[in-house]
């Protein structure tokens, strides 16, 4: 029997629990090479606290076909529900276990978002390791539309899109019903760190679930959305999520 995830309901929002990253990866792209249908999101508490201040957004959260556990906070809330452990699956490693797994089953990528030089060092990069990346549009397109039907005539089956939140969301909604057939994957800056244009937060930050406070660090402008965690933080306390 083909594994399905379990879900759990986070700030209304319901969260696929994985094991591991590769075991998401596979559910994607199968061993014959054929793919998910749908759009993917990865779910972190800011995502969570944004959803539930904009209702468009949640409901098209919701509308994703897979939505996995891309913070610590989220993946709190799961164990605590499940009673079991549940793996954080992080979008930018996920992304390129994902193209590895594309480039292997020989699986076509169409690359959306970035600024250009970023898009074209991210295409020739992805194109290095044999993945079979069929286009490419950066992230200053006018004409949604045009854009779509270069999708549809590309043959691509998988499509990343990184345009920010919840921007890219936005525009995945609207192609996908276009590409019924499509795995689509919002994938905010992880071109940007792909390329090194920024740098990732050191292991140890990683390790430690950090990786907010080191963007914060070298980042202070940031510190009005991070409050979006400190308000999920009381939520999670008071056992509101």
């Amino acid at each position: 029997m083909a594994f399905q995830p379990v879900e759990v309901s986070v700030g209304g929002i319901n969260v696929m629990a994985f094991a591991s990253m590769q075991q998401l990866a596979s559910y994607i792209i199968r061993d014959d090479g054929t793919v998910f249908a749908g759009a993917a999101i990865a779910i972190n508490p800011e995502k969570v606290m944004k959803a539930q201040q904009d209702p468009q957004l949640k409901q098209i959260i919701n509308n994703a076909e897979l939505r996995y556990a891309d913070g610590m906070g989220v993946v709190k809330v799961m164990q605590k529900k499940l009673g079991q452990t549940i793996q954080r699956v992080p979008g930018c490693e996920t992304w390129e276990a994902l193209m590895h797994r594309a480039a292997d089953k020989k699986v076509p990528v169409f690359l959306v978002g970035a600024k250009p030089e970023v898009l074209q060092a991210t295409k020739t990069k992805l194109q290095a390791f044999g993945v079979p990346v069929v286009g490419a549009q950066d992230g200053y397109f006018k004409d949604e539309d045009a854009l779509i039907n270069q999708l549809v005539q590309s043959g691509a089956k998988v499509i990343t899109v990184a345009m920010g939140s919840p921007k890219q969301e936005l525009f995945i909604e609207k192609a996908k019903k276009s590409l019924p057939d499509a795995y689509f994957m919002g994938v905010g800056g992880t071109y940007d760190v792909f390329t090194g244009n920024v740098k990732r937060a050191p292991e140890l930050w990683c390790k430690l679930n950090l990786e907010w406070a080191y963007r914060l660090v070298l980042q202070p402008s940031r510190i009005k959305r991070q409050w979006n965690l400190v308000e999920y933080l009381w939520l999670y306390l008071r056992g509101k999520l």
